[in-house]
């Protein structure tokens, strides 16, 4: 009976000193939403007015690399990796959201549990206030995390379209470079020759 309580001691004393880091996570969460949603209302404003930032600079990225006197052999496998580099770009920029999604409501649990059993401590012991702050910092911190949770879902839907839509333009912009520039290279000595003996 000693080892059980002393283990259950442990276990309180651990769950008691994980309290300020969920409680500062979800602080920094809460200021990590509001930075996410300035940039996806600039993002949402750009894209209103037909402008992608992707997109812009994928262009610019695939206009150079067929520009650099790339070899015609070696043409499509260059533009390959470069719309599966910025497709995977894409990929991760959603992490950032589905992060916050995943761990929101998980802090807010474990800032509502650790409370809970701190305040059922302080009703053992006949400390009300205690026991009334602790119950507040429960529901406090189940609210933010859900609201965090919530917030950063309905910016992923849209974000998730964009970066679909996104992906589209990106492939349908290579095949139009990549046969705009094949029509438009000269043909090369080798490729002449050929054309001469047949």
């Amino acid at each position: 009976m000693q080892i059980l309580a002393g283990l259950e001691s442990f276990l309180y004393l651990v769950s008691s000193v994980l309290l300020l880091p969920v409680v500062a996570g979800l602080v920094l969460l809460i200021f990590w939403v509001f930075l996410f949603s300035g940039a996806f209302l600039r993002e949402y404003l750009d894209r209103r007015h037909g402008i992608s930032t992707p997109l812009t600079r994928y262009r610019e990225e695939l206009s150079a690399a067929l520009q650099g006197g790339t070899d015609m052999s070696n043409l499509d496998i260059l533009a390959e990796r470069i719309l599966q580099t910025a497709e995977l770009a894409l990929v991760k920029s959603l992490d950032k959201i589905r992060f916050v999604i995943r761990v929101g409501p998980a802090l807010g649990l474990m800032g509502t549990l650790i409370p809970m059993g701190i305040s059922l401590s302080s009703l053992a012991q006949g400390d009300m206030p205690k026991m009334a702050g602790s119950m507040v910092t429960a529901f406090t911190t189940v609210v933010v995390g859900l609201a965090c949770s919530v917030a950063a879902y309905l910016m992923s839907l849209m974000k998730e379209k964009w970066v679909r839509a996104d992906m589209r333009e990106m492939e349908y912009q290579t095949e139009l470079m990549l046969r705009s520039y094949t029509s438009s290279r000269p043909l090369s000595a080798r490729e002449e020759e050929g054309d001469e003996v047949s």
